[in-house]
């Protein structure tokens, strides 16, 4: 495979941050998404908190499981 046409690594959703992704944030907004939709955030270790405040404070998080691990809705 040549550079570039691989798939690009997983890095974290904060604005400006470029590390790689360890935590996969679930969330929906109510108000357009169904119920069982999950939309996905990605974020390191340093900006976990972060990102699920920002969603919590606006009652869209959902749920927060390591990168690559299904959610429990998945089965885990």
């Amino acid at each position: 495979m040549l550079p570039g046409e691989g798939p690009e690594e997983a890095v974290c959703s904060r604005k400006g941050c470029r590390a790689a992704a360890a935590w996969e944030l679930l969330w929906n907004n109510p108000k357009i998404h169904t119920p069982e939709r999950r939309k996905v955030w990605l974020a390191c270790d340093e900006h976990r908190d972060w990102l699920e405040d920002y969603l919590k404070t606006r009652s869209l998080w959902r749920d927060t499981v390591r990168h690559g691990q299904p959610a429990a809705s998945e089965g885990r």
